[in-house]
């Protein structure tokens, strides 16, 4: 069973190709890692997915019913604004149409609670943004997502400038999370990620792609692309799409 499909996707912006012949299917509960070299696509896939970039060819399908979270990178959260962290897990509760000073339900509060707990930052919820570390913030933008329990968390460079400590326990925080929720994780963290993750993509305007029914280690994704993984994320050649038969890929 499928959470997301996607079929012969090409995205352009104006005449340069953002995205070209990408077909790549997400099962549900699956841990997909997105890597590539900074421009290569990979927060325009997010962003096609999300709705908020129509695709020249080609048809993204999301299954009825599912609801996508998004975690955007933390440099784009502004720390400097004096919000306290369980105003900001309650932020996640707004939709488009909120009114300003809107008062959220009982039910929003014990929501915002429980998701705080299950991140181990029920304590720091009156603290203010500004005075968190780095890997306490990036718990603070996942419980904001959670708590409208998505089907599906998409999350952007979530480790990015974090320590080593920190970079552990957030993917132990994803990983938890994976047992009830299908994860798409955009990271340059391979050293951590290939830990987690069932399934890998590497996106450079094309895609190559590692099913989740292959064993996956550091030894094997420089196999795979047949070259050491730091050069990869570094390099401008465009990956080829592999796939299997069967697994939606066209060859």
């Amino acid at each position: 069973m499928y959470d997301i499909q996607i079929k012969n996707l090409q995205v352009n912006y104006g005449d340069v190709v953002a995205l070209k012949d990408i077909n790549l299917n997400v099962r549900n509960k699956s841990f997909l890692g997105i890597i590539g070299p900074n421009g290569g696509g990979k927060s325009t896939l997010f962003k096609v997915i999300l709705g908020l970039i129509k695709p020249k060819l080609g048809e993204v399908k999301i299954k009825d019913n599912i609801k996508l979270g998004y975690v955007p990178q933390t440099t784009s959260f502004d720390k400097s604004f004096p919000i306290l962290v369980k105003d900001v897990i309650l932020m996640g509760k707004l939709d488009h149409n909120f009114k300003a000073f809107k008062k959220y339900s009982k039910k929003d509060k014990e929501e915002a609670v429980e998701v705080m707990k299950k991140l181990d930052i029920y304590h720091l919820k009156n603290r203010q943004i500004g005075e968190l570390s780095g890997g306490q913030l990036q718990r603070v933008l996942i419980g904001r997502t959670l708590v409208n329990n998505p089907d599906v968390l998409m999350l952007d460079e979530p480790t990015s400038n974090l320590d080593s400590e920190a970079k552990r326990e957030i993917f132990e925080i994803l990983k938890e999370l994976n047992k009830n929720k299908t994860i798409l994780v955009i990271t340059h963290d391979m050293e951590y990620v290939y830990k987690y993750i069932d399934s890998i993509a590497c996106l450079n305007q094309g895609i190559h792609y590692h099913d989740e029914d292959e064993s996956i280690t550091e030894d094997s994704l420089k196999d795979v692309y047949n070259c050491p993984i730091n050069l990869l994320l570094q390099s401008g050649a465009v990956l080829k799409r592999m796939g299997k038969e069967g697994e939606g890929l066209d060859d």
